[in-house]
């Protein structure tokens, strides 16, 4: 059991039987009437984001969450279908579930899912991923400046601004919680 207390970011809870994680806190400590928690939590197995307020001696459930490591196999009408490597036990996870994350996988990644009551809820990326671009548009010779942007297509579809000087066919590292380009991979 957790005290309202013990609800800093990051914390895991279940209320009314679905896990949650904490996004963000912040307590107010009242006179003699004790304290109020305002928290802003995320639905791990919907993505929903509420805002809540607990208040004194609420006690809420601690989530189970699992976390297994697993290869990304492909994706079929809707559905990603990934394999535990040690066990060789496939899931399936809805692509709503997965939403944006999709961009940033490709088969054969190994990524981590998380589980809640022996339930694939969630997955969860490495903070960068290699990703080679598909298609660019050629850089104007000359033209060596950093700043200076333009859009790529990479393998997995997912489409981002890059610094001039990518070509078709580099490999480049991307930030999977900005989405944004990181750096140029020398292979």
């Amino acid at each position: 059991m957790l005290n309202i207390t013990d609800l800093k970011k990051g914390a895991l809870f279940v209320l009314n039987a679905e896990p949650y994680r904490v996004v963000e806190y912040s307590q107010k400590v009242m006179g003699r009437g004790g304290s109020i928690v305002n928290v802003k939590i995320k639905s791990l197995i919907s993505g929903r984001v509420l805002d809540k307020t607990f208040r004194g001696s609420e006690q809420l459930e601690s989530a189970d969450i699992s976390t297994r490591s697993v290869q990304y196999l492909y994706n079929d009408a809707g559905v990603y279908h990934f394999m535990d490597q040690e066990n060789f036990t496939q899931f399936e996870i809805p692509a709503d579930l997965i939403g944006d994350q999709a961009g940033y996988i490709k088969d054969g990644d190994m990524v981590q899912l998380q589980f809640f009551k022996e339930r694939a809820i969630s997955l969860e990326l490495p903070k960068n991923v290699a990703l080679k671009v598909e298609y660019c548009e050629t850089a104007v010779k000359g033209d060596t400046s950093t700043s200076i942007t333009k859009d790529a297509v990479l393998e997995t579809g997912l489409s981002l601004k890059v610094p001039a000087f990518i070509k078709t066919g580099d490999l480049i590292s991307v930030d999977t919680l900005s989405g944004a380009y990181r750096e140029r991979i020398k292979s």
